[in-house]
C-alpha cells in the first residue's frame, strides 16, 4: 500500500498539481506571543539545533490546492508530552501555522486560504459537510493565528460515546483560494537536516526523534496530506516526502508533518439531553 501510494505521489509531483519547490529554513517557537489556551495537540518535531529548529518550506501550490491535518484529541502532543484529555477538551478555539515568506500581508488577496473543519475517520477522510469555514486568510512571515469564530464544538465527531462522548478526530484543511499561485512557503517538519548537520536528534521536552515515519514512528500513520486539487480528490491523503529523500518509497528519512497545531478549550462535551424545568431547579435545592 505504501509503495503504491509512493508510485501516485511521483506520478503527481510530475504534474504541476504537486510540483512543490523545497527550501530548508530554521525557525524558533514562538515563545512570546502564545495565546492563553487550555491545552494544544500538534505532530511535527521541533528539533533544537541548538535553539532553533529546522523546518521545510514548501511553495509553488495551485489555487484550489488543498493541505490537511487530522487531530485525535487525546493523542500525546509532540513538542511537550503532554495530551489534551479526550473527555473534556470538545471546543476548538485557534489554528497556528507556520509560513516562510510572508507575502500574504504584502500582497492581501494574492495568495489567500481559506480553513475548514471537518469530522473525519482514521485515515483523514472528511465525514459530514464542514463545521466551520474561514474568511481568506493572508499570512505574515513566521508564526501566524487563525481564531476559529465561533469556537467550534466538536461533540459531533467523538470517537466514544458510551458510557460519555469522549475523543474527537477532526481534519483542519487549507484550500488555497487567492487569486495567485504559488504561496503560502508551508512549514513542514525537517529530519534530513538535522540528521546530515550531524544536530542531536531530540524533539523539544527530549522525546527522542524517531524516522522515517510513519515506518518508525510515535504514531502508527501520519496526520498531514495533500488531499486533491478542487476537492477532496485524494482520500486517504497523499503523504509528503522529506526534501531530501530520493527512496522509491519515502523510507530513508520519511514523510512529513506540517507545522500546525490547534487550541482547545477544556470545559467537557455539550449536553446531549435537553434541560427541564425540574432539572435546573434540581440545581439548586
Amino acid at each position: 500500500m505504501k509503495l503504491f501510494m509512493a508510485i501516485v505521489l511521483v506520478l503527481v509531483l510530475a504534474s504541476c498539481a504537486l510540483a512543490y519547490e523545497k527550501k530548508a529554513y530554521t525557525m524558533r517557537d514562538d515563545f512570546s506571543t502564545e495565546p492563553l489556551y487550555d491545552c494544544y495537540l500538534n505532530y511535527y518535531y521541533y528539533i533544537p539545533c541548538p535553539t532553533y529548529s529546522w523546518f521545510w518550506a514548501f511553495t509553488g501550490w495551485e489555487l484550489g490546492d488543498i493541505l490537511g491535518v487530522f487531530f485525535q484529541v487525546g493523542d500525546v502532543s509532540m513538542f511537550d508530552g503532554r495530551a489534551c484529555d479526550p473527555v473534556t477538551c470538545f471546543t476548538l478555539e485557534q489554528i497556528r501555522i507556520l509560513d516562510f515568506a510572508g507575502y500574504g500581508v504584502q500582497y492581501p488577496g494574492w495568495f489567500s486560504v481559506t480553513f475548514d473543519v471537518y469530522c473525519c475517520d482514521e485515515q483523514g477522510c472528511p465525514v459530514g459537510p464542514s463545521l466551520w469555514t474561514s474568511t481568506p486568510q493572508d499570512f505574515g512571515f513566521a508564526w501566524n493565528y487563525i481564531i476559529v469564530d465561533p469556537p467550534v464544538c466538536l461533540d459531533a465527531c467523538a470517537v466514544e460515546t458510551c458510557p460519555v462522548l469522549s475523543g474527537p478526530r477532526i481534519l483542519v484543511t487549507a484550500t488555497h483560494t487567492g487569486t495567485e499561485p504559488g504561496y503560502p512557503a508551508w512549514a513542514f517538519d525537517n529530519i534530513s537536516t538535522g540528521v546530515e548537520t550531524q544536530c542531536e536528534l531530540h524533539e523539544y521536552g527530549c522525546a527522542t526523534v524517531l524516522y522515517p515515519r510513519p515506518y518508525s514512528s510515535h504514531y502508527s500513520t501520519m496526520h498531514t496530506g495533500y488531499y486533491g486539487l478542487g476537492g477532496f480528490q485524494y482520500c486517504p491523503p497523499l503523504w509528503l516526502c522529506d526534501g531530501r529523500d530520493t527512496s522509491v518509497n519515502c523510507d530513508h528519512y520519511g514523510f512529513l508533518e506540517a507545522a500546525w497545531r490547534i487550541y482547545l478549550i477544556c470545559q467537557g462535551p455539550t449536553a446531549t439531553e435537553p434541560s427541564t424545568w425540574g432539572n435546573i431547579k434540581s440545581m439548586y435545592r
